[in-house]
């Protein structure tokens, strides 16, 4: 007896711009999907460090190390998306922390720096208050993600991140 790897039918055939969207969709999501994670363990720390802080004064400096310890780690990459895998990558965010990048952005920033980054989104075609709809819009991208995070190739690559950041013991 043998298993094989789990696989949806989808009951439709694909042409071949359609399979060529889906590589570069599954691409794309395959290229940014680390920074999501990555950026929902940050809020996810940020949010219990500031929950203990009191003073707004503690907060705002917190916020402003916070930030330029990430600006440190994830400009440059970041810099180097394209228009489309800045999209993904909203999109992915708000599916990890369940909160949209213009929320995080008011709450961490403000509202005046929130409503600036929905104006340029809203240049670059992007809507950083639409949520992230998994049965809806952002389905293909939902079923494409789930693909990712059993392949074992992506575990491999997630070990050996975490094992270079230290949080892995080599046995």
């Amino acid at each position: 007896m043998i298993f094989l790897p789990e696989f949806e039918i989808t009951g439709k055939a694909l042409n071949d711009e359609e399979v060529r969207r889906e590589a570069k969709l599954k691409n794309d999501i395959f290229t940014v999907y680390p920074y999501a994670i990555a950026a929902a363990e940050v809020l996810k720390n940020v949010k219990g460090d500031l929950e203990k802080m009191d003073s707004r004064h503690d907060r705002k400096k917190y916020l402003k190390n916070i930030d330029d310890q990430l600006d440190k780690t994830f400009k440059q990459p970041l810099k180097q998306l394209t228009i489309d895998q800045g999209h993904i990558l909203i999109k992915l965010v708000d599916r990890q922390t369940g909160r949209s990048c213009f929320d995080i952005v008011r709450e961490l920033k403000s509202g005046f720096a929130a409503v600036m980054w929905q104006s340029v989104g809203v240049f670059f075609n992007n809507n950083i208050r639409k949520p992230y709809d998994p049965t809806g819009d952002d389905k293909d991208m939902e079923r494409l993600v789930r693909e990712i995070e059993t392949s074992s190739l992506y575990r491999y690559e997630v070990y050996q991140q975490n094992l270079l950041l230290g949080k892995v013991k080599k046995k």
